[in-house]
């Protein structure tokens, strides 16, 4: 109390009341507002990037599969396989439909799952007529045709010495046959293709060099024999 009678406030009292500035205020929650709606926009970018992938991916893989299924059907039909057998059934479809109702994603999963059951085909269609040969480890699968081919043109020879002796057929028959391996190793190589390709898209491990010298050593050792067995004669 003062000497005139008024009060004066005391420090306690200026400190009570605090005043806040509107435009601060708005300032704040708008900055507080455009962050949230920078965090759902970056969201809904990822989300629909990643979607985008998904229907990208799951297109590229519907034409693979596409592709792959053409000629598995002209082949089933070859081998007496009814059309209707070939065509899903309405439960089949509906089943189907029910897996890819999640988007783009299970769309994408169901496409990958029917290009390894069309692998598990290709493998069943490439057993046919060759059961499981294609799957042989290569040197020995391959030396079912290299080693055949190559016995072909020394038998021939060893067969005319037998007849016509260490005579003018014999040295004529080591002539020709001079350039013979190579013609056998070339139709092993077409043939190892041809017989052992485990899917039409994969490539078969030939053994060049392996088949080379399969094809090579029954002529060089029949020739030297023969050879030997003239001039000593």
């Amino acid at each position: 109390m003062s000497e005139t009678g008024t009060s004066v406030p005391g420090p306690r009292a200026a400190d009570s009341t605090v005043l806040v500035d509107p435009a601060e205020s708005a300032w704040a929650e708008y900055v507080a507002a455009a962050r949230q709606l920078d965090g759902v926009r970056r969201s809904a970018a990822t989300a629909a990037g990643e979607q985008a992938r998904s229907v990208a991916a799951a297109r590229e893989e519907l034409t693979a599969v596409r592709e792959r299924l053409a000629p598995q059907q002209s082949r089933l039909r070859e081998l007496g396989v009814p059309a209707i057998a070939l065509a899903p059934t309405p439960p089949e479809v509906t089943e189907a439909a029910r897996s890819m109702a999640g988007g783009p994603t299970a769309v994408l999963a169901a496409l990958r799952s029917a290009g390894a059951w069309a692998d598990a085909a290709d493998d069943t269609l490439a057993a046919r007529g060759l059961p499981q040969l294609a799957r042989w480890p290569a040197r020995p699968r391959n030396l079912l045709v290299y080693g055949p081919l190559a016995l072909v043109v020394p038998l021939l020879q060893l067969g005319l010495h037998a007849v016509a002796g260490a005579g003018p057929v014999t040295m004529l028959a080591l002539v020709v046959g001079l350039p013979l391996p190579a013609v056998a190793f070339m139709l092993g190589w077409l043939a190892v293709g041809r017989f052992f390709r485990p899917r039409p898209a994969d490539r078969v491990d030939r053994t060049p060099r392996f088949g080379a010298l399969v094809c090579l050593i029954p002529a060089v050792l029949t020739a030297a024999g023969l050879l030997l067995a003239m001039l000593s004669g």
